[in-house]
């Protein structure tokens, strides 16, 4: 793929599926929702190009026939990677979401399970297939198998500076990617949960799960499911919460590169050093009643061998690598 990068970067530009996306100072994170947000400060970001859109079933199917690539989800797990765990579940799978009847407190499980046989080509597991869904996001990606695709491409993930910088459209000091109001005229922007979450979804039969790309209108950049559909992966290992701003404009971060592998690890399992990730853009399965993060700020922490029913990836390449 040849790309001309603009001279300006007045305006974004498009080449192919990719949107030039201009370097900029923006206040990334914020100081009113999630603590994990906090502090709000100023980083400064180069210009990148970035997809469009997630990478669909269809880009991935391409890339796996080109590659014979095997995803984490398709390979049984290496017993000494999870010290202590039960001998039946080291099988190759994958979490997906599944509405409980009813919940009793918030334990996670009750709508999270580990389907064997799961993966990006069956993804909620057993005779599930891609029928009707090329064109969907590919779910049920580790961080190892998002970032193979994108050395195969020849591009990279971003990290999450970059990708909150585009998210945002452009606009600054707004809770969402298109403004302050989730339904802006009763319009819905972005494919978040309908309902009472997790055990009512209020949305027809097929459509409370992923949807195609390009379902819901593009933020100002050009870009399609920025928030919602699929959580993103991003390069940065998680932090539980963001650096202070900078006392003096000089001394702004200048594309930060996230946190120190160290402070990643779930101190809730400190026999499991996993590195956790930072996700962004929030999924189908966030709701008004549980997870506000369908925000550019908003971001949650994966495992990075963790594959799930909502959580995809797109790609990036930047000036220089």
């Amino acid at each position: 793929m040849t790309l001309a990068f603009p001279t300006t970067g007045a305006q974004p530009a498009v080449t192919e599926d990719l949107v030039w996306i201009p370097g900029r100072t923006f206040v990334m994170g914020s100081d009113s929702h999630y603590p994990e947000e906090a502090p709000a400060h100023p980083v400064k970001v180069d210009g990148f190009w970035i997809e469009q859109t997630p990478v669909t079933n269809r880009k991935f199917a391409d890339f796996v026939k080109a590659t014979g690539y095997v995803t984490l989800a398709e390979k049984a797990p290496d017993p000494k990677d999870y010290p202590g765990a039960l001998p039946k579940m080291l099988k190759a799978g994958s979490l997906v979401f599944t509405p409980p009847k009813a919940v009793s407190g918030p334990d996670i499980s009750q709508w999270w399970n580990f389907k064997f046989g799961a993966n990006w080509r069956r993804p909620y597991g057993g005779l599930s297939d891609l029928r009707g869904k090329l064109d969907h996001p590919v779910v049920h990606v580790a961080h190892c198998d998002a970032l193979a695709y994108a050395e195969w491409a020849g591009l990279d993930l971003p990290t999450e500076a970059e990708w909150e910088l585009a998210a945002r459209g452009g606009l600054d000091g707004v809770e969402y990617a298109w403004g302050d109001e989730l339904t802006p005229g009763g319009t819905i922007m972005a494919n978040t949960w309908a309902g009472t979450f997790p055990t009512l979804s209020t949305k027809a039969a097929g459509k409370d799960r992923t949807t195609p790309v390009r379902s819901f209108p593009a933020n100002g950049y050009g870009l399609y499911d920025m928030i919602g559909n699929v959580w993103e992966w991003t390069t940065d290992y998680w932090s539980t919460r963001h650096p202070e701003p900078a006392a003096k404009s000089c001394c702004i971060p200048q594309n930060p590169r996230g946190a120190a592998i160290d402070g990643s690890f779930d101190p809730r399992q400190p026999e499991i050093r996993i590195p956790r990730r930072v996700l962004k853009g929030g999924s189908h399965l966030c709701a008004p009643n549980y997870c506000r993060r369908y925000r550019p700020a908003a971001r949650h922490a994966e495992p990075e061998d963790t594959s799930t029913s909502h959580v995809g990836f797109r790609c990036i390449r930047r000036t220089s690598l």
